[in-house]
C-alpha cells in the first residue's frame, strides 16, 4: 500500500452514489410473461394449423424467440453501473458498462460545476460535470425527477467540498 492510498482512505467521503438502470420487470416476472406468451402463441399457432394455415405456426414461434432475445439484451444492459464519489480533494466518476468496460474520471471538486440541460415540459434531460473545458455526462440512467433530486444532492456535496474540511476540536 502506498502513501497515496493511505491518504485517500483517511479522507471522508462527502458524497457517494451508485447508480444503476431501472428495470421494472423482475426475473420471476420475466418467466411468467414468457410462459404466458409461449402458451398464447402456441394456442394461436395450433388454431391456425388446424384451419390449414400451418406456416403461421412458425411465425408465432419466431415472435416468442424475438421477445425472449429482446428481454435478454435488456437484462444484460441492466448490469451497467455508475459510481460517483466526492471527497474534499477529488471527485471520482467510475462507469462500468454492461460488458464490464471501466472508464474513470478523477476531477478536482474545486474546479467542477454541475451543468444541466433542461426542457420546459419534461424537466432535467442531462446532467454534466464541467471542469476546465471537459464535460462528463452523469446520471443518464435516471428519470427527470430523480435527476433533479440527484442534482440537488450533488450540488450540496460540491459546495461542501469547496468550503473545505471543517475543524472539530472535540473529535
Amino acid at each position: 500500500m502506498t502513501a497515496r492510498n493511505d491518504i485517500e482512505s483517511a479522507e471522508p467521503a462527502l458524497f457517494s452514489a451508485q447508480l444503476t438502470p431501472h428495470r421494472s420487470l423482475s426475473r420471476n416476472g420475466f418467466l411468467v410473461l414468457m410462459g404466458l406468451l409461449t402458451v398464447v402463441s402456441f394456442a394461436a399457432g395450433l388454431a391456425f394449423t388446424l384451419i390449414g394455415a400451418w406456416p403461421v405456426f412458425g411465425f408465432f414461434g419466431l415472435d416468442v424467440v424475438v421477445v425472449y432475445w429482446a428481454f435478454r439484451v435488456n437484462f444484460s444492459r441492466a448490469q451497467a453501473i455508475e459510481e460517483i464519489t466526492i471527497t474534499p480533494s477529488e471527485l471520482r466518476v467510475r462507469r462500468v458498462s454492461h460488458r464490464g468496460h471501466v472508464v474513470e474520471w478523477v476531477l478536482n471538486p474545486l474546479w467542477v460545476r454541475l451543468d444541466q440541460k433542461t426542457h420546459a415540459e419534461f424537466g432535467i434531460e442531462k446532467l454534466y460535470l464541467v471542469s476546465r473545458g471537459r464535460r462528463v455526462s452523469v446520471a443518464s440512467f435516471l428519470g427527470a425527477d430523480e435527476k433533479a433530486s440527484f442534482a440537488k444532492a450533488l450540488t450540496a456535496a460540491l459546495q461542501a467540498a469547496k468550503r473545505g474540511p471543517t475543524y472539530n476540536p472535540i473529535a
